[in-house]
């Protein structure tokens, strides 16, 4: 039977409508994808994707390829931490990957050192008095980039009420001249110790850890603050958000102000771990960090999400792109197969919203 009853009074409910968790079906759909690879391995190259085909006895994962996996979604799921909130709260960024470059050029100019094997450096943007700078500098300087654009975008959308797609439009646009303008297009490198440290410190899992820690810290804080709470109310209906005394047009301002600085972090990882940067750093970074959010279930039309689905999502675009390049295919399949996935991964979401409508 369809129905059960359940305590007093003779309530009943509908056992059709429990539904698993949202991130159950993505952590499924993620080990699905992954035994598809490992059944394609064995069949077309005799190896395995992600286990130890080496007859090893220390560990049956193949730790290169996971390290991989994890490193090259990390850095961008920074970014899609931030859009995450954004869509959850019903709006979109589209300028976190020039944040990306401006910010990268701009901090990283301030991260240089002085010298070059016993030269000056020969790619030094300011005189000596921003050479061998303490790291807090850069960073800060960096943090800075990204959270002024971030509340420029926010403030934009909450007074004038341009959509949040012309708003972030017109941020990517900016931004990213801003990042060919700083060093009239040329590359910054030659940065200190200490500053490259913080992408490429403890064994090169920095960035990972910075990741995970982010996402720890914005899952807990969506779930269990009065800023997370504002967040879904504001995306799943704004106007009775407004009338409920939720300053709607403060709120937004805050969570675009998030998002540019967690932009302007990544870029700070991204330009310390690759020593340099350069204007093109972050380009189509923003559609990855939004794919990484839709394929983890987060709705574009607000309201509904979790940076522990976006985390899984991120997986799933890493372990497709890696599993691309185990399977030797060529790099152009690989945006193919990323875009079928976004418009597959919207249509489910309509699929899903639509059946919790008719259900209801």
């Amino acid at each position: 039977m369809a129905k059960a009853a359940q305590g007093t009074g003779g309530q009943t409910f509908d056992t059709s409508r429990r539904n698993w968790p949202n991130e159950l079906n993505i952590l499924t759909a993620l080990i699905l994808i992954i035994l598809i690879f490992e059944a394609l391995g064995a069949m077309l190259m005799g190896q395995s994707f992600l286990f130890d085909s080496a007859g090893r006895f220390d560990s049956i994962f193949n730790e290169a390829r996971l390290y991989i996996i994890v490193l090259q979604v990390s850095i961008v799921g920074i970014i899609a931490i931030g859009v995450t909130q954004v869509i959850i709260s019903g709006g979109i960024d589209l300028s976190s990957g020039s944040i990306v470059g401006a910010t990268a050029m701009i901090a990283m100019s301030f991260a240089q050192t002085a010298t070059v094997n016993g030269n000056p450096n020969p790619k030094a943007v300011f005189g000596e008095w921003a050479m061998d700078l303490p790291i807090i500098v850069p960073i800060l300087v960096g943090l800075a980039c990204g959270t002024l654009a971030g509340a420029i975008n926010g403030s934009l959308i909450a007074f004038t009420r341009i959509p949040p797609f012309i708003a972030t439009l017109g941020m990517m646009v900016t931004a990213r001249g801003v990042a060919k303008w700083w060093s009239k297009g040329r590359p910054i490198s030659f940065p200190t110790d200490d500053f490259a440290t913080l992408g490429n410190g403890l064994g090169g899992w920095s960035p990972v850890i910075i990741f995970v820690g982010l996402a720890i810290l914005f899952h807990l804080i969506l779930k269990y603050t009065v800023y997370g709470k504002h967040t879904y109310a504001v995306g799943s209906n704004e106007d009775a958000a407004r009338m409920s005394g939720i300053k709607v047009g403060r709120h937004k301002i805050l969570v675009y102000t998030i998002a540019g600085m967690l932009a302007s972090l990544a870029a700070l990882v991204l330009s310390s771990k690759n020593l340099t940067a350069q204007a093109g750093m972050g380009v189509m970074y923003e559609l990855d960090a939004i794919a990484m959010a839709v394929i983890g279930g987060v709705s574009l039309t607000g309201g509904r999400g979790s940076v522990i689905g976006t985390v899984l999502g991120a997986l799933i675009f890493g372990v497709i792109i890696s599993g691309f390049t185990f399977l030797r295919l060529d790099a152009y399949y690989q945006e193919m197969v990323k875009g079928a996935i976004i418009v597959a991964a919207v249509v489910l979401d309509q699929w899903r919203q639509y059946r919790a409508a008719y259900r209801m």
